[in-house]
């Protein structure tokens, strides 16, 4: 049957692509490759409970996004959001309101320095 599989990549521009790719190793711990890019196996997500790759439209008047004036954002599964947190703080990212508690985890928001809203979700694992 011929259909969609799943999400192939994220691609966005960049007004300083160094500076920017330089800041997601530095800041946020993404393993960049030389090639200007970084490849999140399938497998990493099978060993987190309750992680899965989320693709929603929003409303074109939602404030989730806010603070960032983008029309998206990218949302990063984590395994320890305490420790993510606390290494943008060493680098003086804070998250842009209080860490979020919901039925399927916990959530933090960021901008990167272009401006796009990160967030940084820690899956709770569901019920089977």
């Amino acid at each position: 049957m011929a259909q969609v599989l799943g999400i192939g990549g994220v691609f966005f521009k960049a007004d300083d692509k160094v500076a920017l790719y330089k800041w997601y190793v530095d800041v946020l711990g993404v393993p960049m490759e030389s090639w200007g890019g970084t490849i999140f196996q399938p497998q990493a997500l099978l060993d987190v409970p309750g992680a899965c790759t989320v693709f929603s439209p929003f409303k074109r008047d939602t404030d989730y996004i806010l603070p960032s004036t983008k029309d998206f954002m990218i949302n990063f599964v984590v395994d320890d959001l305490d420790g993510v947190l606390a290494r943008l703080a060493a680098h003086g990212v804070l998250p842009t309101k209080p860490v979020l508690a919901e039925d399927n985890g916990r959530f933090a928001h960021i901008l990167d320095p272009e401006g796009t809203k990160l967030e940084l979700w820690q899956p709770k694992p569901m019920p089977t």
